[in-house]
């Protein structure tokens, strides 16, 4: 009897560790998409124009002027002391 016990903690461990490793990639793809969204939501809408006979000129811009938007975040300083400034204006 011991050993079924045993045997169902260790699949309950497994679990509980698979579980945690999808929450941690889970997490790590919304804060890529916040980070990048503006970019891959401009890029995506460029090639259904393009599929769809039109020109992607438009979302080419919007996808530039994104990663530009993207990159200035990316190289400002942030402290504690000014975290969150940005929404509060």
């Amino acid at each position: 009897m011991s050993m079924l016990r045993q045997s169902k903690k260790q699949a309950g461990q497994g679990m509980t560790e698979y579980i945690i490793i999808v929450a941690l990639i889970a997490v790590a793809a919304i804060g890529v998409y916040s980070f990048f969204g503006g970019t891959i939501r401009a890029q995506t809408s460029g090639m259904a124009a393009e599929m769809a006979g039109g020109s992607a000129k438009d979302g080419q811009k919007a996808a530039s002027d994104a990663s530009t938007a993207a990159k200035a975040s990316g190289e400002k300083k942030v402290t504690l002391g000014n975290y969150g400034d940005e929404q509060k204006k």
